[in-house]
Formats: C-alpha cells, structure tokens, sequence
C-alpha cells in the first residue's frame, strides 16, 4: 500500500480531519500530482477555513499548474484568514507570495 492509499485509508475513516487531508494534499504534491492535491488543498479549505498553510501551499500548487489568477486569489482568502486568526507568520508568507506574483 502506498502512502497515498494509506493517507486515504485514514482520512475515509475520519473525513472532518483536515490535518489528514492536508497531509494527502501534501503526498499529492510530492508525487506530481498537482491537479489533485489543488482539488485536496481546496477541500481542506473548504471543510476548515483556518487552516492557513494550506492557502500557501494550495497556491504554490496553482502556480505549477500555471493558473496564476487562481494562486492570486488564493493567497488573498489567506492573508484575510491568517489575519482573523492571528497568524501573522503565515500571512507573511502569503503577503510575499502574492507580491512576487505582482498581487
């Protein structure tokens, strides 16, 4: 069984764990899957708004796949996100990823 069936194994037995599904968008990743860990990271922040790293890393992903605009949005939803919560580390990052991007 690969990690990635191992990660889905967890995550069906315990769907609402968005530390587990963020792990499977991060696996996806790692296996060049990019299409897919987008649609994972998007569920992530879908299920748990909070969820900061997850605008970082679901952006970075977006733009691999070329879909700069997409990535743009995604990293303001997370500064506004980092921001309610206090997460000034994350929203740092955010900031800088979307100013690179000419955000």
């Amino acid at each position: 069984m690969s990690r990635i069936d191992t990660i889905r194994s967890i995550l069906d037995q315990d769907p609402g764990n968005s530390r587990v599904r963020y792990m499977l968008a991060m696996e996806l990743t790692n296996s060049g899957d990019l299409a897919g860990a987008a649609e994972v990271f998007g569920e992530v922040i879908e299920r748990d708004a909070n969820y900061n790293a997850a605008y970082f890393h679901g952006g970075q992903t977006l733009e691999k796949l070329g879909r700069i605009d997409a990535a743009r949005d995604l990293y303001r939803r997370g500064i506004d996100a980092a921001s309610a919560n206090g997460d000034s580390h994350t929203r740092s990052e955010l900031q800088g990823a979307l100013d690179m991007l000419g955000g």
